[in-house]
């Protein structure tokens, strides 16, 4: 009988109850944070006469829709409340209803200096999309939310910071590596959680923490326009790291621990995750639809010079 086999298989397992444990309570732990945290910034929205903008060089964008219209309000008043606001935030609706008459939570953002946009429905490309398009040349950097994360005070500051020091990439709080092997991308479920901080092209965004898109990869989407609709009309973290590719600017994660923020209660009734990362492999096809060998090679260059990360 192989004992030390048996054991080292009986550790194993009790390392992975304990990962697992360690990341249920910080689930947990976030769920608690949001609830507690959503009283005060329902009472600033109510009382609070403090602009939603300031000084900082970058506009922030952001959509919604359906149930999350009733929730969106206290996304941006978590961003209010940064130690830095932003020279613009907008938030974009594709829906008739919901743009002549906003929740009464949104309306008194709007007092504040919240922009509510119309936009035709690009799904997820809502986000970046109508203010890449607005203009072909652009002079701000652009910061993207998401609807349903309450973010904490020094988080526009942490990507103002990370985009002056490096303002020719992408930088993000939450990023994966594209894995490459045999010429070859890996399906998108074995791409790696980046813990690093180095700039690559195999270093891919996700959108959920927040990126700061600099003004020249604006214009290059602006002068791409809907072409995201045919191949990655679900999939606007791809698309947007594909088209970052196409130009030769890198990505970086602005701290080596990826961060994952607190969600609002109340947002998760839908939710993009399912359909890309799912049974149907939504995001896989779209990668197949992407990029093509130059593209993979590439990227296989990129991750030979990183060590293969």
């Amino acid at each position: 009988m192989d004992h030390e086999g048996t054991g080292r298989s009986a550790a194993g397992r009790l390392e992975a109850a304990v990962r697992r444990a360690v990341r249920t309570s910080r689930r947990h732990a976030r769920r608690l944070l949001a609830q507690m945290w959503v009283l005060p910034l329902r009472a600033s929205n109510r009382w609070s006469r403090r602009p939603v903008t300031g000084d900082a060089p970058v506009a922030v964008s952001l959509t919604t829709y359906g149930a999350r219209l009733a929730t969106v309000a206290w996304t941006i008043e978590s961003i209010a409340w940064g130690v830095t606001r932003p020279q613009r935030l907008v938030l974009w609706l594709d829906e008739p209803a919901a743009l002549a008459r906003p929740p009464r939570a949104l309306r008194r953002l709007v007092r504040r200096g919240l922009e509510i946009r119309p936009t035709p429905d690009y799904g997820p490309h809502k986000k970046y999309y109508p203010y890449a398009a607005s203009r072909s040349r652009h002079d701000l950097p652009l910061v993207t939310a998401d609807d349903d994360v309450l973010y904490p005070p020094r988080w526009l500051l942490g990507l103002v910071a990370a985009h002056t020091e490096r303002p020719d990439v992408v930088s993000c709080f939450r990023a994966s590596v594209v894995a490459v092997a045999e010429g070859r991308l890996l399906p998108y479920d074995r791409w790696p959680r980046c813990t690093d901080t180095v700039t690559s092209a195999t270093r891919f965004a996700t959108g959920v923490s927040g990126v700061v898109y600099p003004p020249s990869l604006l214009d290059e989407l602006a002068r791409r326009g809907t072409a995201f609709q045919q191949v990655a009309p679900r999939a606007d973290d791809l698309w947007l790291h594909w088209v970052a590719l196409q130009v030769g600017t890198p990505v970086r994660q602005v701290s080596a621990r990826p961060r994952q923020y607190a969600v609002v209660p109340g947002s998760q009734a839908t939710s993009l995750v399912v359909e890309n990362l799912g049974a149907g492999g939504g995001n896989d096809q779209v990668v197949a639809r992407l990029y093509d060998a130059d593209d993979v090679a590439r990227l296989a260059r990129a991750a030979r010079e990183h060590g293969g990360r």
